[in-house]
């Protein structure tokens, strides 16, 4: 199976899969309609249990209520520049649904009392789709496009802020945060795009169970390998890109799904692990297909939802292999702005490495098991927190494999030096 796909009756997110939705389309379907007062759209938004699609999982209404409640005239922003490579969500919502995102963004602005927006990207045809809809745009609520260059770390929410006020897209310290002081020294709701059309479809749709549906609910993209040799520089175990083998699924599903559920629609049920979150969950082993989609008991496991990328892999892929890239793509895509990240991910990294090439001694092992746990938390985004759960996973869930590439050649991998990212980078259906 590829493409966009819904496993809930009425697709609320993926309706539009044939093409980009315009304002009749959407007026047609009660977008934009009249709006509830705030504090009743805001008790909907708690009541419903609507967390942040961006990868923390923060509650929404806690986000939203934080910014009206700030001293000063407040700002909002739709972020959809995703920074995991395995995701696709986001630019996917921005090319078919702008209308739905921009629908969110007013009712945020509703909520919060900003009368100033912005939506903020990287994807040139999200871009396109955007400023169609704005052309289209029925409302007062001024409404800016900010376009940066792609990378891991531009979507981190005072990276927008930096970005948007002139600056680099990249991570500043904290506090302030973006709610207290963001663009403009402005109290600020920096969104991501898929909550905020989660938003407008809550505010289309007020009734409790309807709108807890649309809350639990979750646009998930699932990648995997094609089972060849899963090495680093083999031609399987890719995500789909450039004829590497593989294609990635947009799949809309409900809270609780079961992950064997969607490995088998994509057709990787096979498959011995997952990649959690994008390069943000860790890896997963033996169990993974009694996961559920679900933010919280996704980290009881030890892992993280994030984003709602899920990579699979194959019998014939190795775990660390795929340890080895996720971790060269994030050194390299480090902001160099804390020397914690930057000597952390380069440790890892290179450790790793040696690890994956046969080279290393039991020391490494142990010094791979120690930074695991001492790093996160002290790097001033999360990319310093997702090397760390990579390897940390690996250790624990293949305990094994690490012996195996220090002992002998792994039969699935040739230990060359991986292409970062390669393997995960997937296109937009």
């Amino acid at each position: 199976m590829t493409g966009v796909h819904s496993l809930l009756p009425d697709g609320l997110l993926t309706r539009a899969a044939s093409g980009t939705e315009d304002l009749p389309r959407y007026l047609a379907e009660g977008g934009y309609g009249p709006l509830l007062a705030p504090d009743r759209l805001l008790g909907l938004i708690g009541t419903s249990g609507l967390r942040g699609r961006g990868g923390a999982g923060f509650p929404a209404a806690v986000k939203l209520r934080s910014v009206r409640d700030a001293t000063g005239p407040p700002v909002v922003v739709a972020n959809g520049e995703e920074g995991e490579p395995g995701s696709v969500k986001d630019r996917w919502l921005l090319r078919h649904r702008p209308h739905l995102v921009l629908d969110g963004l007013r009712l945020a602005a509703a909520v919060t009392g900003a009368a100033r927006g912005w939506v903020y990207l990287s994807d040139g045809p999200a871009e396109q789709a955007v400023r169609r809809a704005l052309a289209e745009w029925p409302h007062d609520l001024r409404v800016d496009v900010v376009r940066t260059e792609h990378s891991y770390v531009a979507g981190e929410e005072t990276a927008v802020v930096r970005r948007i006020d002139g600056g680099p897209a990249l991570p500043t310290a904290k506090p302030p945060r973006p709610f207290e002081s963001g663009v403009g020294g402005a109290p600020t709701l920096v969104a991501n795009v898929e909550t905020l059309a989660r938003i407008a479809l809550i505010h289309t749709r007020p009734a409790a169970a309807a709108a807890a549906a649309v809350a639990g609910a979750h646009l998930v993209t699932l990648s995997g390998g094609t089972g060849g040799t899963g090495g680093t520089g083999g031609t399987g175990g890719t995500a789909g890109t450039g004829g590497m083998g593989g294609t990635a699924v947009l799949v809309e599903a409900p809270a609780g799904t079961h992950l064997k559920v969607l490995a088998d629609l994509c057709g990787h049920g096979t498959a011995a692990a997952v990649l959690l979150g994008g390069l943000f969950g860790g890896l997963y082993g033996e169990g993974w297909t009694d996961l559920p989609l679900d933010h919280d008991r996704l980290i009881a496991a030890g892992g993280a939802l994030g984003c709602g990328a899920l990579h699979f892999l194959s019998p014939r892929d190795c775990p660390v292999a795929v340890a080895t890239e996720a971790v060269a793509y994030l050194a390299a895509q480090s902001a160099r702005q804390c020397g914690v990240c930057v000597s952390g991910t380069r440790a890892l990294a290179g450790t790793l490495e040696t690890v994956g090439c046969g080279e290393a001694g039991r020391e490494a092992v142990e010094k791979l098991h120690r930074w695991s746990q001492q790093l996160p938390g002290r790097g001033a985004c999360g990319l310093l927190d997702a090397a760390a759960r990579t390897v940390g996973t690996l250790l624990t869930h293949f305990p094994d494999r690490a012996d195996v590439h220090r002992r002998i050649d792994c039969p699935d991998c040739d230990g060359d030096v991986p292409e970062d990212g390669r393997r995960f980078t997937v296109p937009v259906p």
